[in-house]
C-alpha cells in the first residue's frame, strides 16, 4: 500500500500542491496536517506510523515534510526500515528500497541540517554585530506621554478601554498594565 503524508507548517499555508502530487503518484491513503515540523507531536504522522505495515511505502512530496532535523529524519527512516517500509520522496527522487536511496537520504538530510545551522549562526552573528553598534533588540517602549494621555482619557469615563487604546494607538494590555501600576 502507498501511504501519502503531506504537511505544512502553519494554518495559513496550503496543502493542495502536495496533495495533488501525492495523488498523481498514486497513493492509496493520504494523511495531512498543518503543524510545524519542529513539534515532536504530529498526530497525522503518528497515524501513518501506526498504519504502515511491512511492504508498504510512505510517500512524501519532500523530505522536509517529515522532520526538521537530520536526527529526526534518520530516526524515522530507521523505524521504517525495521518495519520493512520504504520511503519515497518525490521532490528529491529518493526511494529507500535501494542502498543508493538510503545513502542519498542521509546525505540530503545532513545538508539540510547544515543549512539550518548556518542560518542560525548568521542570525546570531548579525544580532551580536547589531548589539556591538549599540542597537537593542525587541519592541520599542511605548512613549510615557502617550500612556499618561490614555490614562487621563480613560479616567474621564467618556471612553471604554478599547476606545482609549484605539484613540491613543496602544494595546488594551498596555493600558491595563499602566492602570495596574497606578493602584
Amino acid at each position: 500500500m502507498k501511504i501519502g503524508y503531506a504537511r505544512v507548517s502553519t494554518e495559513n499555508q496550503n496543502l493542495e500542491r502536495q496533495i495533488d502530487a501525492l495523488y498523481e503518484y498514486g497513493v492509496d491513503e493520504l494523511y495531512t496536517e498543518k503543524i510545524t515540523g519542529t513539534k515532536a507531536c504530529r498526530p497525522e504522522l503518528d497515524k501513518v506510523r501506526l498504519r504502515m505495515r511491512e511492504g508498504d511505502s510512505v510517500v512524501v512530496e519532500s523530505l522536509s515534510r517529515l522532520g526538521r532535523s537530520t536526527r529526526d529524519l534518520l530516526n524515522l527512516l530507521d523505524e521504517f526500515d525495521k518495519k520493512g517500509v520504504q520511503l519515497i520522496s518525490l521532490k528529491e527522487s529518493v526511494d529507500t528500497a535501494s542502498p543508493t536511496g538510503k545513502l542519498l537520504v542521509t546525505v540530503l538530510s545532513a545538508i539540510s541540517q547544515f543549512e539550518r545551522d548556518l542560518i542560525v549562526q548568521r542570525t546570531e552573528e548579525g544580532l551580536k554585530a547589531a548589539r556591538a553598534r549599540g542597537r537593542k533588540g525587541g519592541r520599542p517602549k511605548t512613549d510615557q506621554r502617550v500612556i499618561e494621555k490614555a490614562i487621563k482619557l480613560y479616567q474621564t469615563k467618556a471612553y471604554t478601554l478599547r476606545e482609549v487604546s484605539n484613540l491613543c494607538g496602544i494595546s488594551v494590555a498596555t493600558l491595563y498594565r499602566a492602570l495596574a501600576k497606578m493602584k
